[in-house]
């Protein structure tokens, strides 16, 4: 038997992407999922379309606390056993995107799956390489370098939920804080090769701005030893400085 698949979508004023990120979920061929659209009281006709939708599609409309306090609201609401995150002006890539994940017979053993995430073409680069668009998830100790596993393109089993919320205390990495400390205990991700969802640039983790990067300093060190401060602040600082570098050349 197939597992269920709950997706859970954050949004606000960004009617005319949801529906695009709507309508890639209902042309898939897996059908055993339920999406959650977490609305954090949107001004624009967001609500009136989410009236309209149907099961298994439901909705939540209310002030939230940021994108990550929304999660954590679709995490308390979701009844799949697995939990797939994805941003209103994301898109799964693929009809074919569900059914092939969870064809896999390894997703019974392990706690994670995580594939490849495309960008659409956008007035941002994302990473140090504007030729570069696709990005591969890795597991490995290169986590404490740089978030391996992209939130568009990573299904968490729900028990994992149990223990573990984001912590809306980070605006904008509160994603990577999460991943950390599920690599930090040794929690089985499986890698796969597909590509799962085409993403915006636009999102404010790619803007590159000082916040990020002091965002990122802390929950390293939160999660590893303060001796190790120096270090991460270096490597933040660095990174940093190439984002400042590529964006002044666009």
């Amino acid at each position: 038997m197939n597992p269920k698949v709950s997706i859970i979508i954050p949004t606000l004023n960004n009617l005319e992407n949801l529906r695009e990120c709507i309508d890639s979920i209902k042309k898939q061929i897996f059908t055993e999922y339920e999406v959650w659209v977490i609305d954090g009281k949107s001004s624009d006709k967001t609500v009136e379309f989410l009236e309209n939708l149907e099961a298994p599609f439901f909705w939540k409309s209310e002030e939230d606390n940021g994108i990550y306090d929304a999660m954590n609201k679709g995490i308390s609401l979701a009844k799949g056993d697995w939990l797939y995150f994805l941003g209103a002006d994301d898109e799964l890539f693929s009809e074919n995107v569900l059914q092939t994940v969870f064809s896999k017979e390894k997703y019974k053993t392990i706690s994670l799956i995580s594939g490849k995430v495309i960008y659409k073409k956008g007035n941002r680069p994302f990473i140090y390489s504007k030729k570069k668009n696709i990005k591969s998830p890795s597991w490995s100790f290169l986590m404490w370098i740089r978030n391996g596993l992209h939130h568009q393109g990573t299904f968490y089993k729900k028990e994992l939920f149990s223990k573990h919320k984001y912590n809306i205390s980070y605006k904008i990495l509160a994603d990577y804080a999460l991943n950390l400390q599920l690599y930090r205990k040794n929690e089985k991700c499986f890698l796969i090769e597909e590509i799962i969802a085409k993403c915006s640039t636009e999102g404010v983790s790619k803007k590159g701005g000082k916040k990020i990067y002091k965002e990122e300093v802390m929950l390293k060190s939160q999660n590893s030893y303060r001796i190790l401060f120096p270090v991460f602040y270096l490597i933040s600082g660095i990174k940093y400085g190439l984002k400042k570098r590529v964006d002044g050349k666009k």
